[in-house]
């Protein structure tokens, strides 16, 4: 074979550059390092996990010839995976929520592969939901083999043996944190593995939209309501098995707004022709070195590239429409909600209340419902069907504490979160809650909301 000429296309994937950030994070201490995996041969860092998963259920005999690969992905997994089929000579269906872009379903029908759309807005168990018509295609194709990314160990082993160990070597180990979106779980886990066992106090940050849970998950171990966003191919509204979260040090919080300015930023400030979920990333890496203040390496992976979202991100149009340029949205934020509760002070109850004390609170304030804390943080919110139903339960105790009675039935937003967004949350959430940072700034009930609407409509 030609000197230099690789036998296939897979045997491309991998050794992607990584690029110091010049413009986008020049007010920070830190030296922001970017992995460019939308550099690999299919767009994107799933190229490893593609190659990896294919190659474990060959070798378990679950993929045999001429089989047809199955998945449920955002698209880049998809990507991967079809880029694979095509060499090894399989077949491919794959199931994508509704938020995608329009390219990253074209781009998965170029490799001849069979796309079935399915609703964002449902829960994970609802039969429409892609997680659950990925499952039932698998059992109705003969010779079909589910990736399953989501449980599949082969995920986040790919980073393990493929990016970390590469990022490792090209970086001499000068890295002190490693920050990355959170999806599938594969990036953190596997490198974040990887990376803890060659450094002691090697920091793992992972960076969350506003709208999945891992956030609260991780920050209270409550699973509350998530909610739908724009950003594609990071956050989850259920937790896979492939995510370690005991691996991370930090997790940071965003949202649409700053992931998509952050996008077009890379691409005009830094030439670096990336998608949504990096442009999340390199925020949350941001943050993070903002609040740490301290002159250190961070790594950032960039998961892929900006092709994918012409139609969306980039555009201009598509973004006003959406309220995403830095311009008036025409329904303003939750901060603008927070305002008009400016004389409202916020009631709430403590972990290890009695029950009596906060029934007197609520009666004495005229509320049906408290967030609870714990150390200044939010932990759950206290209803009073929750206290009707334990007093009417026989065992029910004025005396005991609270902390058995309090639940999840609540979304969690920043003051920047648009007040679009809030129609959605309540379709599913009691309350909405309004941290900054880790600091409650307000509730919002139904009737907060439909208050602020009504006094926009008569203005």
């Amino acid at each position: 074979m030609m000197k230099g000429a690789v036998p296939n296309i897979l045997e491309a994937v991998g050794r992607t550059p990584i690029v110091k950030l010049q413009k986008v994070a020049r007010h920070v201490k830190a030296d922001i390092f970017v992995k460019c995996e939308y550099l690999n041969p299919a767009g994107s860092m799933k190229d490893r996990v593609a190659m990896n998963i294919v190659a474990d259920a060959e070798r378990r005999g679950l993929l045999r010839p001429g089989g047809t690969i199955v998945e449920a992905t955002s698209g880049n997994t998809g990507m991967g995976l079809a880029m694979v089929a095509a060499v090894r000579g399989y077949q491919c269906i794959f199931v994508m929520p509704d938020k995608m872009s329009q390219e990253k379903i074209a781009s998965l029908k170029a490799f001849g592969a069979k796309v079935v759309i399915c609703p964002t807005a449902v829960e994970p168990e609802d039969p429409r939901s892609y997680y659950c018509v990925s499952r039932r295609i698998v059992e109705e194709t003969p010779g079909a083999f589910y990736a399953n990314q989501y449980h599949n160990s082969a995920n986040p082993d790919a980073h393990y043996v493929s990016t970390a160990p590469e990022i490792w070597e090209q970086t001499g180990g000068e890295i002190d944190v490693f920050a990355a979106g959170m999806g599938t779980g594969g990036t953190i886990s596997g490198c974040g593995k990887y990376f803890r066992e060659r450094k002691p106090g090697f920091k793992i940050v992972g960076v969350d939209p506003i709208g999945s849970l891992y956030y609260e998950y991780v920050k209270t171990g409550r699973l509350t309501k998530p909610f739908s966003y724009y950003v594609e191919g990071i956050g989850e509204d259920f937790l896979p098995s492939t995510m370690n979260l005991k691996i991370l040090d930090e997790i940071v919080r965003v949202d649409d707004k700053e992931c998509f300015l952050m996008t077009r930023r890379l691409t005009r400030d830094e030439g670096i022709f990336c998608g949504g979920s990096s442009g999340a990333a390199v925020a949350g890496a941001i943050k993070y070195a903002e609040k740490t203040d301290k002159k250190e390496n961070i790594l950032v992976l960039l998961p892929d590239g900006a092709s994918k979202y012409l139609s969306k991100i980039f555009s201009d149009d598509w973004m006003r429409q959406n309220g995403f340029l830095d311009e008036p949205d025409p329904l303003g934020t939750v901060a603008d909600v927070l305002r008009k509760q400016k004389h409202r002070r916020v009631i709430t109850a403590s972990r290890g209340d009695s029950i009596r004390s906060v029934i007197g609170l609520m009666k004495e304030h005229g509320i049906s419902q408290v967030p609870v804390l714990d150390k200044g943080r939010i932990v759950g919110l206290l209803a009073e069907l929750d206290l009707l139903n334990h007093l009417v339960a026989a065992e029910g105790r004025l005396d005991g504490v609270i902390d058995g009675l309090v639940e999840s039935d609540y979304a969690t937003v920043t003051p920047a979160t648009r007040v679009v967004l809030l129609k959605n949350i309540f379709n599913d959430a009691k309350l909405v809650v309004v941290q900054e940072g880790d600091t409650l700034a307000g509730i919002i009930t139904k009737i907060d909301f439909i208050e602020y609407l009504a006094e926009r409509r008569v203005a």
